[in-house]
């Protein structure tokens, strides 16, 4: 069965379900969003920035677009599993283009330095002036708890990062790693912007660690705060 669903037809249905089911919320979820004011100085600077949410909110991440487009470039970074396959489509098919790579060690030709590749792409989109939307703990976790790498780019190129925690009711909660969030149409929304944040630059050891917490907490506590204001 797994091995029917990551073939090239199934991968190609997928990705049509998915991106309907997005076009969908898009259009029909009622969002309140608190912050905006934090994204729009940001899209009325000309240099890019990056935005983080936590992997179990991607598919609620779609009402955040119309935060950031179509007023600028915008791209995810989506990893190069079979599962992140079907994801990329449907992102496709959404105008929203993804870099793809992976940091995970490999025998397979194809992803074996995809790692280092997209993160210079990132790098350079950040430079000239994209949008790039992150996900700190995918894909594969542990939930909730901020990787190395968006710290690691925002010390690097200097650009501002906003935390969002998003939360949607109703919606339905799958017993996966990440707990995702998968909203139903015509539902309401909330997105808890926080930010602009910044890294210092040449971030490394204990600062890095102690950097990657504390955005971790603030995106949680993001998250927590949308969940409430649906109360």
């Amino acid at each position: 069965m797994k091995a029917l669903l990551r073939s090239g037809p199934a991968q190609a249905l997928l990705a049509l379900v998915l991106g309907g089911y997005l076009w969908l919320v898009l259009r029909t979820v009622r969002w309140s969003i608190v912050g905006r004011g934090a994204a729009d100085l940001l899209l009325a600077d000309p240099r890019g920035f990056i935005v983080c949410f936590w992997h179990g909110r991607i598919a609620a991440s779609i009402g955040a677009q119309p935060l950031c487009r179509p007023r600028r470039p915008t791209r995810l970074i989506i990893s190069l599993s079979e599962d992140g396959d079907f994801i990329a489509r449907a992102m496709e098919l959404m105008d929203l283009p993804a870099f793809r790579g992976s940091s995970r060690k490999t025998r397979d030709p194809r992803r074996r330095h995809s790692g280092g590749a997209v993160y210079r792409q990132s790098l350079e989109w950040v430079r000239e002036g994209g949008v790039l939307i992150l996900t700190p703990d995918g894909p594969r976790g542990p939930a909730e708890q901020m990787a190395e790498g968006a710290v690691r780019m925002a010390s690097r190129t200097g650009a501002a990062v906003l935390l969002m925690g998003l939360a949607t009711t109703p919606a339905l909660r799958l017993r996966t790693w990440d707990r995702m969030e998968l909203p139903l149409p015509f539902c309401r929304g909330v997105i808890v912007v926080e930010g602009p944040l910044h890294a210092p630059q040449g971030l490394a050891g204990a600062a890095m660690t102690a950097l990657r917490r504390d955005w971790s907490q603030r995106l949680t506590r993001a998250n927590a705060a949308a969940e409430a204001a649906l109360r």
